[in-house]
């Protein structure tokens, strides 16, 4: 996919053109009128990262256009970055520009920020960071106001911490977060926002027990966990545990269990195929599920978590793929109806559309 081209002027039309799609692809299954979460038309995105051209002096934000991958495409400025971003950017140049240590084998810059206003950059070099460069980007730090690490092969310098900290009110309450670097959070913070909101009204009244598979930094769990009377969260990467594991008892989530597992063996555990250590400490007898929600990879459910989810009087479903949701939802309609739909442009400018279903047992 080529570079996307920001016009804000043209965001409205690309919107619809891809709401279009949406309503095509899932016209056979006669969903309701989707609920639409529109993004900021500029600065809306909490993540960037570039590579940093080298040209005699000189040292440019740069990116690569996949249909001509070779030819560096110099970023002057990056208005999908969000505001704490784009300020920043011109700044860290200049500082990297006068600094020769800083600037020696620079390779690339990643941005982390938060709608609150942390914002966390990450330097990766070709070269072995020494204690020179420790000072030098110490003083980047101070100078800049913001979190700084330092990556090179096999190398990570945190000069501080390495997460930064969200925090955004949702329906009358302040919910706090920990992005860790390099672990996946949203890029989106005004859609985010939006996919919670939605997910909420969809869950209101449901009752019950909540699983939740695919859990991530727990920002679905966060602000779901609280209508549910108890919830069971699963997650496999160890970074993002850490963190759920950290947003849970910073939000005063005590109704959460949370286990690193993936969503096949929570499928096995479940179904009772064999008992798992990790799970020694949960009583599955004692939840009573009403809803199962999740938020799967590209390639959507696997035919486990699938044939689990048919089991759910309620599946709250989010999707980065709207082509795997149709086959999925497809392969439940003999079980289950769609309630509600949704699409999130958290990617605009792009032909990406993140798309939600609420689904209910015939």
């Amino acid at each position: 996919m080529p570079l996307p081209r920001i016009d804000s002027t043209d965001y409205t039309r690309q919107l619809e053109a891809k709401l279009a799609c949406f309503k095509s692809t899932f016209a056979d299954l006669c969903i309701p009128e989707p609920a639409v979460a529109r993004s900021a038309p500029l600065y809306y995105r909490l993540r960037a990262e570039f590579r940093m051209w080298h040209e005699g002096d000189r040292v440019d934000y740069a990116m690569f256009d996949p249909t001509d991958p070779k030819r560096p495409v110099v970023i002057e400025r990056f208005d999908a970055a969000t505001e704490v971003i784009h300020a920043a950017m011109p700044r860290l140049r200049e500082r990297i520009l006068r600094d020769e240590v800083l600037k020696r084998r620079l390779f690339q810059v990643d941005f982390l920020a938060t709608l609150s206003g942390e914002l966390l950059i990450t330097l990766v070099y070709h070269r072995r960071l020494d204690e020179t460069w420790e000072v030098a980007a110490r003083a980047l730090a101070d100078g800049l106001g913001v979190q700084i690490i330092g990556r090179s092969h096999k190398q990570k310098i945190v000069l501080d911490r390495d997460w930064v900290l969200e925090e955004f009110e949702l329906d009358g309450r302040l919910l706090r977060y920990q992005q860790i670097e390099g672990s996946f959070t949203q890029p989106n913070g005004g859609v985010n926002r939006q996919m919670l909101r939605w997910a909420r009204e969809c869950a209101t009244g449901l009752g019950g027990d909540l699983l939740e598979l695919y859990c991530g930094n727990g920002n679905f769990t966060v602000a779901l966990a609280p209508l549910y009377r108890r919830v069971l969260a699963t997650e496999i990467s160890k970074s993002s545990v850490q963190a759920a594991q950290y947003n849970l008892a910073v939000n005063g989530m005590s109704n959460v269990e949370l286990v690193r597992m993936s969503s096949e063996d929570m499928s096995g555990a479940l179904a009772g195929l064999r008992p798992y250590r990790r799970m020694r400490d949960i009583d599955l007898a004692s939840f009573d599920f009403s809803t199962i929600f999740v938020d799967p990879p590209r390639s959507g459910l696997d035919v486990p978590t699938l044939a689990l989810a048919r089991g759910f009087a309620h599946i709250l479903y989010i999707s980065c793929n709207p082509a795997t949701l149709h086959a999925n939802v497809a392969a439940l309609r003999d079980t289950h109806v769609v309630k509600a739909s949704a699409v999130f442009d958290q990617f605009p400018y792009t032909d990406h559309l993140e798309c939600g279903l609420l689904l209910r047992r015939r």
